[in-house]
Formats: C-alpha cells, structure tokens, sequence
C-alpha cells in the first residue's frame, strides 16, 4: 500500500453529489462541450426554442456547487431548478470523542481502566477457495455480474420511456442492448475525441461501427433508462433511476466468495471537474468488491434496517456495520478501514454485534481518551519507537514514522514485532525500520479498494452527459469488467494458468456480446471497408486469429462463404481453403475428406 495512503494525504473530497429531486423529469440532456455533436442533442427542440431554449428547461441536471445555491463551473448558464447538490462527509460528531467529552463505549458514563498491557493476536484462517474444473471465457465471467436479468431491465425501461416520452417505443431488445454495451466496452480501449469520429468516413472505425449505424447508437443512448420516472412519486431514494442495476451489481457481488480479511473505504465516480458521487465499498485485498453503499446525505440508510444503538452511531460507523453485516462469517473475518471510519465505539460495536475484528488508523480525538505520550515525546525516541494502551479488550498504538500515526484494533497488537522498509534521507537508501505487528497487516489488506478503482480507471466507458446516471451507468459497466475479470485472474492462478490482461479481457467481452447468438453479416458484404492488405508472406497458424469460444459453438449464422483468395485452414495444420466462414471470418477446410469446417464449430 502506498505510505502516502496509510498516513492520510491521499486526498479524500468531503463533499459529493447526489440527486436533489428524484421525480425530475428528463428534459434536456445536451452536454456542455459539444451539444451539436453529442447524441443527446435535439436540434428540433433547442432550433425551435431559439435563444430562450434553456430558459424553458424543465427541472434536470444542473448540478449545484455547495449546498446552498452556487452552481458548478460551466460554459453556459442554464436557468431553472438545479437538480443536484452537494453534501458534505464532514462528520460534525468529530468533537464527540474529544477527551473533555464523556467516554465512549458499552458502559456510557463509566471510566476506562486503560492499562500498558498487548492483546492476544487474533489468528485469521486461511481463505481456500475451490478451484473450478475449468477457466470459462470471460464472456462467462462478466455475465456473472451484468447478467441477462440486468440487460432484460435495461432495454425493458428504454422501451418503456421512450414510450411516454414519444408515444411510440424505440423497440429495442436485449440483444441490441448487448450491441450497444458492446460498443461501449470498444470505446472505452479504443478512444476517440468524438463519438461521431467513429462513423464518419476520413475515420471509420470498423470494429464499432460494423456493429450499429450511428443513428441507432444515438438513439439508444439518448433514450437508455434504468426505471420507471411514473413510479417514483415521494420517494426517497435520490438515486432512484438508477438504484436497480446497483441493486442487481450488488446482488452478483455478494455471490463472489471472499477471504476472511476485508477492507472497508470510499469511492469517487466523477462527473463534473472535481465533483462526483460517492460510493462506500467493502472489499478483499485482492481488490474484488463484495458489497457497496451509495451516499445520498441523510438518506443514505433509508432501505437499511438499524437498531437504536446503530441509529447513534456517526456516519463512518454506520457505513461500516451496513456493509459487515453481508460478511458470510464474520466471527473468522477481520476489517481493515481508515481514520475516516475508526472509533473506539466502532469497534466496539463490531465485535459485540457482529463478532468482527477489525484494524484501522484513528484520529487522536476518537481513541476513547487513551493515555498515549504525545508526537512530540515519541519523535525525540526516534523513528520506529511506538506506545500503546489497552483497554475493554481494545488497542491503542502510536507509531513514529516519518510522522506519527495512530492506530486502534482488537485483532493484533504490539507482538510479534516486525518490520519495514523505509528510505532514509541521511543515508539515501532504505533502512530497516522497526514497528508493531498490526501496521504490516493493515498495509496489507487496506488497498484492496484503491486497487479496484485505478482498474476500474484504466479503460473508462464514456459516460460524458447531464444527465447524472449516465456516468453512474457507465461505472457500473465498468466495475462489472474490473470485479469479473479480478475472479477471472483468481480462477487462473487455482488452475496454474496464465491469465489474460485486462485490455485482452474488455476486448474479449465486448466480441462477444456483440456476436453470441447473432446472426452474421449477408453473404457478398465485405468484411472490411478498407482496402485489401498487401500480400505477405506465409504466418504460421498459431497466430491467426481465432473467435471467442463463446462465438465459436454458438451454433447461429456459420455458413460457408466462397471467397476469390486461397487462405490457410485455421483448424488442421496443412490445409489450405476458398471457404471461410461468414460469421468466424477464418478459412476452413470445406470437402468430402477434410470437413474441418464442421469440426471446427463443435465442442
């Protein structure tokens, strides 16, 4: 884990954005850089308003800058209600734990005895997981998290609401739905300053522009939705159009298997320079995310039932005993998480409600009043020299660095010491320093969730609109291919086989939607509109390319396509053939001794 991120500069935003109106209406959905070109454009809507265009807007997507009513830096001012606001993580509750106020804990009002006393090290098992017959494909993978159930919703409510919006449906289907993720996934690897740039002529992109006419792609993404704007009257989730494909992420999520140690920390999805929503999560060191948690303000926990005592707690704790409370065994299970989260009354909380252990940085101010010496008197003992203070079963560590830091837990202590390295400016190199045995643990298992987000950033899908959930729905796509191709990598490393890379991974995804089960291209269209290549010499047929299996035993749309040119048979080793197949686009045996065309296409 990165020093910078276990002493806290990692920068953490106490601000984000949620929607303010969940019943607002889908008014207007022009980008601010390029409304002509974006396909959320209505050039019949905005020519015929003329300059009072967005004078008339309904109430949708203007995000607010504060919580009152500054608005966010953009290029053209729009009037109207706003629709998202900000609200800040700032946890008034700070002072609570201050050591004027009264002790915290299960007996309120009571003195701890805090004692210079180690806690006994909580043993965690070692997670086994069973390792599958065989590594499915990654079309297999994905589908185990944006499962059909998902896309079946998603092209069920574009229907729906392009119904009321134009009093005819779009009739799109769950297989388009899939084209158009598909496209999505492509563009993502594949970055174009402008979507149009993909279709037009002086840059063709084959790849995607093969798979829909441009038309039709901003047509889906114009009208794509995720829940029914007539049944949300007085409700009071603020993500509401989009809360069922976070349900039904969150569902598949919790189906992975996960270790015993967990790590519990917060997310930004971007959306206008600096601002975004905020996501909580719970996830393995390994980075695959097994629970999540919108911020929404004080609704946040509105679906979620919590006793008085959870009721009491600040806003990091409540965040964290939501999300333990879907851990599988939590008496053998162990949580990692920040000073932003840490209380002594949290941990606490978990072990007594839940069994959980837990490990994580703490302000000075919510220790439970520790007597721990102060920075400066640990700084003169020098780098390495720690303190500690136990009380009710519950730790409190100061470490001395290269600064001090903080530290409660009740699932590892002082003993055995270990070590770390560190650089040394006196000496240019690093040195050897010595610390208690929970700060290696916490470096250990606390990045899982970083992990998942820069992975998640790699290859983004461009989700660039005013309408909020657009990018929430374009991070959704995403986490789906960062979490499944996490388990995808875990699967391989049972097995003893090498896994692909994560580019290789979204590709193969994103083939395959758009080919499983689809009929190929007519007979006599050209497989490419760019030129023939040039001839070259003989390449050994290992390095042909080859369909996804997925695409392969489908068993729809591989007829035998008789081409001008002779190419070498992608099945047998020798065989050279005119037959290609339509669909797989490779040259196949076609006669009465070698039918490798047949072989080919079956299990």
């Amino acid at each position: 884990m990165d020093v910078n991120s276990f002493y806290g500069k990692r920068m953490r935003t106490l601000q984000a954005l949620v929607p303010e109106n969940p019943q607002e209406s889908d008014a207007d959905f022009s980008d601010v850089d390029d409304p002509i070109e974006d396909p959320d454009y209505h050039p019949i809507r905005d020519e015929a308003a003329g300059d009072s265009s967005f004078e008339s807007l309904d109430e949708d997507d203007a995000p607010s800058k504060s919580t009152s009513s500054t608005e966010l830096p953009c290029k053209k001012r729009r009037k109207g209600k706003h629709t998202l606001k900000t609200v800040s993580l700032q946890e008034p509750e700070d002072t609570l734990s201050s050591p004027s106020s009264p002790p915290s804990g299960p007996h309120n009002g009571t003195r701890k005895i805090w004692k210079h006393e180690d806690i006994e090290e909580f043993q965690v098992t070692e997670s086994r997981f069973e390792p599958p017959v065989v590594v499915q494909s990654p079309f297999q993978y994905f589908k185990m998290l944006f499962t059909d159930e998902m896309i079946q919703h998603v092209a069920h409510q574009t229907n729906l609401y392009s119904a009321q919006e134009l009093g005819d449906p779009i009739k799109t289907s769950p297989e388009e739905i899939e084209d158009f993720l598909a496209m999505l996934l492509f563009m993502g690897v594949f970055n174009f300053p402008s979507l149009e740039d993909y279709w037009h002529h002086e840059s063709r992109f084959s790849v995607i522009a093969d798979i829909m006419p441009r038309k039709r792609f901003q047509l889906l993404r114009r009208y794509i939705h995720f829940n029914d704007n007539q049944q949300c009257s007085e409700n009071p989730d603020r993500f509401y159009k989009i809360r069922p494909l976070f349900e039904m992420l969150r569902k598949q999520c919790l189906l992975i298997p996960s270790t015993y140690k967990h790590s519990v920390d917060e997310v930004m999805i971007g959306y206008k320079d600096k601002w975004g929503f905020k996501v909580f999560y719970r996830a393995s060191s390994s980075g695959i995310i097994h629970d999540l948690l919108l911020y929404q303000g004080a609704s946040t926990f509105f679906n979620v039932a919590l006793s008085e005592e959870e009721q009491m707690l600040p806003l990091g704790a409540k965040v964290v005993t939501t999300l333990c409370k879907t851990i599988q065994q939590p008496r053998l299970s162990v949580v990692f998480f920040d000073n932003f989260f840490t209380s002594f009354k949290l941990v606490q909380t978990l072990q007594t409600s839940l069994g959980v252990k837990c490990i994580g940085t703490v302000r000075p101010n919510r220790t439970g009043g520790a007597p721990l010496m102060t920075d400066k008197e640990l700084i003169k003992r020098g780098r390495g020299s720690y303190d500690y203070r136990s009380a009710e079963g519950v730790i409190a560590v100061k470490w001395c660095d290269n600064k001090c830091v903080n530290l409660l837990s009740n699932a590892s202590g002082i003993m055995p010491l270990s070590t770390v390295k560190r650089w040394c400016k006196e000496s240019k190199q690093k040195i050897t320093v010595p610390c208690p045995s929970l700060i290696p643990a916490y470096n250990q298992h606390m990045g899982g969730i970083d992990l998942s987000d820069m992975l998640v950033h790699l290859y983004k899908t461009p989700a660039k609109s005013r309408r909020w959930y657009i990018p929430l729905f374009g991070y959704i796509l995403d986490l789906s291919i960062a979490n499944s191709w996490l388990v995808y990598k875990r699967d391989c490393g049972l097995l003893n086989e090498k896994a692909m890379p994560l580019k290789r991974f979204r590709l193969a995804v994103a083939h395959s939607l758009s080919q499983v089960k689809k009929p190929a291209s007519k007979v006599g269209r050209p497989f490419s509109s760019s030129p023939p290549p040039p001839k070259k010499h003989y390449t050994p047929r290992a390095s042909l390319p080859k369909p996804q299996p997925d695409v392969r035993y489908d068993s729809l749309g591989h007829w035998p396509l008789h081409c001008d040119k002779r190419g070498r048979c992608n099945y047998c080793p020798r065989g050279v053939s005119r037959w290609k197949c339509q669909k797989c686009n490779v040259f196949l045996c076609l006669n009465a001794n070698q039918d490798c065309f047949a072989a080919f296409h079956q299990k």
